[in-house]
């Protein structure tokens, strides 16, 4: 099972590929989102062996903590989360006006953007939670601030969220056929609640859907973007 992992990434990696080149509309907003997302892969340590301990190539999560599939896999959601809204219901990009930007919720804008890492810190540092539950409230919390920000993304950030966790599940089932014991043997089950989806554990699921919630309107809310509906403007 050395190469589980590895293999794993690169499946989610390939799914990033098959819609980057597919789709030339929507390679810029994936590329950028993928290069900012890919660093918080660094952040693996947090999470070995709280939260589990796969094996990585040449064996660096045991060693170090980090491991270069992290790096992959987060560079492969960051993309994906981003556009699959957009891919399933059919939508293009705007810039948004300068009038809607100078609206009063706007004048929060930085400091929304910065709400996940500020509850993820607050979580890590004063309470007993394992590091996989700050990141799902964090992310969650990220989600509701760019609510308020931005409630023209309402059904993207809640329907993305359902989306993504519907991918990932799908994503996450096509090794267990072939592994099925892999959770047992490489999640710390004895730190978390012990129940599982269809052999999946619930924090996988909540993680993929408070990830797809914040991350699906992060682009939009970064970079000052609107949706539009596709036949409006082109994206392929």
């Amino acid at each position: 099972m050395q190469y589980v992992w590895f293999i794993w990434s690169l499946i989610i990696l390939a799914l990033w590929a098959i819609i980057y080149l597919s789709k030339k509309g929507y390679r810029k907003e994936m590329l950028k989102m993928s290069l900012i997302t890919m660093p918080f892969g660094l952040t693996e340590p947090l999470f070995v062996p709280e939260y589990w301990m796969p094996p990585s190539l040449f064996h660096l999560a045991e060693r170090t903590g980090f491991d270069i599939e992290s790096l992959i896999f987060s560079f492969a959601i960051g993309g994906i989360g981003t556009v699959l809204y957009n891919l399933i219901f059919k939508k293009g990009y705007i810039d948004m006006p300068h009038t809607e930007r100078s609206h009063q919720r706007h004048k929060l804008h930085i400091y929304i953007l910065f709400v996940p890492a500020i509850v993820f810190v607050i979580f890590s540092l004063f309470t007993t939670l394992n590091h996989i539950y700050c990141g799902i409230i964090a992310m969650f919390f990220g989600g509701l601030a760019t609510l308020y920000c931005r409630p023209d993304l309402k059904g993207k950030i809640w329907v993305g969220g359902i989306l993504f966790t519907i991918l990932y599940f799908i994503y996450f089932g096509s090794i267990l056929p072939f592994y099925p014991q892999y959770v047992e043997l490489y999640w710390n089950l004895d730190n978390l609640t012990h129940i599982l989806v269809l052999g999946i554990p619930i924090e996988e699921l909540l993680f993929a859907f408070t990830f797809g919630m914040y991350w699906s309107g992060l682009y939009e809310h970064l970079y000052w973007r609107k949706l539009i509906k596709s036949k409006e403007i082109s994206t392929n």
